[in-house]
């Protein structure tokens, strides 16, 4: 039976986050309902992580096997699939893999971006979709505080519990590595930031745009920061960003590990 990789779009302002739920109303649920009324059979998928209520995705993957009746191919399966998902929902991009390629446990790196909105007045075509900030800050102070999260730390002070974590806890759990942390001003009065790493523990991305926050308002210092990051477990980072302005942007796999044998 193939296995298919899809990558999955999707505006995350409806949804209750990724994960199914008994509500129905997310992203997992609706792409499964879709599946279903294609495949004439239920299917589960496995993504690459979960993204929180209100959280958007522009590269979001996940692996499905297909099931041996099917005979829809894998550049076919896109747009069988998007016909019957609504407008917030699209899938981009469909491959055959191997059937060993594990969406998440594959995944060798991940690019999330956030968006922050400097306007005096947020369009209403931009609610929820990136996080109002009309407050003077120091964007000079924003950057060298992104800075300061690139290379490989412990990150447990930039992570909330999610209650499912191993007990006890690995020694390695909370160390992540951050190639890329900046910030560029882009049209419309935007600031995007990209965290480009090896992973992202729960609510991390949000947790150290509300750090450097704190820092670019003069609320904390660099040096607050950097005891973060030197000195964790000695106390968390108190301040989270909304989930309004965070995209994953895309998750990376070896390209060996997407080769199907012939």
């Amino acid at each position: 039976m193939p296995r298919y990789l899809c990558t999955v779009a999707y505006d995350g302002r409806l949804y209750a986050g990724w994960q199914s739920q008994p509500g129905g109303n997310t992203i997992q649920d609706t792409l499964e309902q879709a599946i279903a009324t294609v495949l004439k059979t239920s299917v589960r998928i496995h993504a690459s992580g979960r993204t929180d209520a209100g959280v958007h995705a522009e590269g979001q993957t996940f692996h499905l096997q297909m099931p041996g009746t099917s005979r829809i191919p894998p550049e076919r399966w896109s747009v069988a699939l998007n016909a019957h998902l609504p407008a917030t929902i699209r899938i981009l991009h469909t491959r055959s893999v191997p059937e060993t390629l594990h969406a998440r446990y594959d995944a060798q790196g991940k690019t999330y971006i956030y968006k922050i909105c400097r306007t005096s007045v947020l369009s209403p075509f931009m609610a929820g979709l990136a996080w109002h900030l009309p407050l003077p800050l120091d964007e000079n102070l924003l950057a060298q505080a992104l800075k300061l999260y690139e290379g490989t730390h412990d990150y447990r002070a930039f992570a909330a519990r999610r209650g499912n974590e191993p007990h006890p806890l690995p020694d390695n759990f909370y160390t992540r590595t951050i190639h890329q942390a900046t910030m560029e001003q882009t049209s419309g009065g935007l600031i995007t930031i990209t965290f480009r790493g090896t992973g992202f523990l729960y609510r991390m991305v949000r947790l150290l745009v509300g750090g450097a926050y704190q820092i670019a308002r003069g609320k904390e210092t660099l040096d607050d920061l950097r005891q973060l990051l030197e000195s964790p477990g000695h106390r968390k980072s108190r301040y989270c960003a909304p989930p309004d302005g965070l995209y994953l942007q895309q998750v990376a796999y070896r390209p060996d590990d997407l080769e199907t044998p012939l």
